[in-house]
Parts: C-alpha cells; structure tokens; sequence
C-alpha cells in the first residue's frame, strides 16, 4: 500500500465520530426524558462496585454543558484518528479507553468520575506525541494542528478548577504517551534513505580508497598480441 492509499477517506473516518458522539448524546437524552440518574455508574475509585464505571464512565455526563465541551473536540480528535491513525484507531480507542477508565479508579478521589473527557485527553495525547515521535511530515503538521486547537487542555490534567475530574484527564494523558509509543512502529513512520549501491561506488573501499580493477594475465595478453603493430619493410629499387 502507498502513502496516497493511506490518506484515502474511507466512510470510517465520519462514521465513528459520528456514532460515539450520538451514543452520548443518546445518553444524556434518556437520562432527561426519563428522569434516571446514571452517575452511580461513572468510576468510583478503589471500589469494587466503582470498577463498572471503566466501561460505562465516557457516555455519562452531568449536564449539557458537560456534554458540549466534550463532543466538539471528541468529534474533531476522534475523525483526526481515524483518518492519520485507522491502523490502531480502534485498539486506541478501546483498549485506550479502558486503560483510561482503570488509572482513573487507581488515582481519582473518592467520588463519580463520570464524562467523555478522559477519552478526549487520551485522543489529544496520542494524536500529539505519536505524531511527534514517527516524525513523518503529515502526522507532524496533525499534532501541531493539535496543540494548536486544543494546547489549552493541558492545564487541566492538574486540579486547578473545583468539581472537575482532572484524575480523569490525567489518566487519559498518560495513556495516550504509553499508546504512542507502544503503536510507534505500526503504520507511516519516517522512511530512512538508503542510499543505492552503484558499480562507480564498488570501485572504492570502506575507506574512500580507490580499489585497482584485477586483470586476468592470460587476457591482458590476448590483448597486448592482437594489438601488436606488424610492420613489413620493403626495399626500395635503385633507378637505373
């Protein structure tokens, strides 16, 4: 597959997006509807009941605006995968969100930890370092398109605003530095040059010294004979 293949925008890169920003949307509307409250199932750190919330943490949220402040940037980061990064987008994802959900309920305070924004943390770490460390061109300019939009965020993976899950953020973070680096080699990665080997480099060494071509002696004679000059004298007639 060539590079031009991989950045083909297949329907995967809106789908998912679409449907993980749906789903909690989805959520929060049977919450209102219904009247049901589903912050018992958010993370309750060090916990056994508390360990459900791994699974169920990222689709509740507390309010609309709670809602809102995740989905713009959930959407942007989530399609920004998905398209620079489909080979492990899934596995980032999934495996990232529940890694997410487990260092929340190994660090957060004894509390609901509840919200997509772990998700959104893991996303904006990811995208940003594993672009930073392939070092290939498009990912680059993708992570700093990144920190550019969302550079902000970083403040908030220490408590610095009441009532926020900044364990949440943080662990999100975290996750997506460790899934950078264990994805660094899987997908575009920046190609060294190799350099191709010519015939006017085998004429030298290691070294840079010029290596004297070997002559087989039986052809060098060959040549010498059948370039050999045979020169007839003939005597010149005295005039009479």
């Amino acid at each position: 597959m060539n590079e031009q293949n991989k950045f083909k925008i297949s329907n995967d890169v809106f789908i998912i997006p679409l449907l993980f920003v749906f789903i909690i949307w989805f959520v929060y509307w049977i919450e209102i509807k219904f009247g049901f409250n589903f912050n018992k199932f958010g993370v309750l750190p060090r916990s056994i009941s508390g360990l459900k919330g791994v699974l169920f943490t990222h689709f509740i949220h507390s309010d609309t605006k709670h809602l809102l402040h995740n989905s713009v940037p959930l959407l942007v980061l989530l399609m920004g995968l998905m398209y620079f990064y489909r080979k492990v987008a899934l596995k980032v994802l999934i495996i990232g969100g529940v890694v997410t959900g487990l260092l929340t309920w190994v660090i957060g305070r004894e509390s609901y930890h509840i919200g997509a924004s772990g998700i959104v943390y893991l996303l904006f770490s990811f995208v940003f370092f594993s672009g930073i460390i392939k070092r290939h061109y498009r990912l680059v300019a993708m992570s700093l398109v990144t920190i550019f939009l969302y550079g902000s965020m970083i403040w908030y993976v220490f408590p610095i605003k009441e009532g926020m899950s900044w364990e949440g953020h943080l662990a999100g973070f975290i996750t997506g530095i460790l899934m950078a680096l264990a994805y660094r080699k899987i997908g575009l990665v920046k190609e060294k040059y190799v350099f191709s080997q010519t015939e006017f480099d085998d004429m030298f060494d290691e070294e840079g010294n010029y290596i004297e071509p070997e002559i087989d002696e039986e052809i060098s004679d060959e040549v010498e004979v059948n370039f050999r000059v045979n020169y007839m004298y003939k005597e010149k007639k005295e005039e009479e």
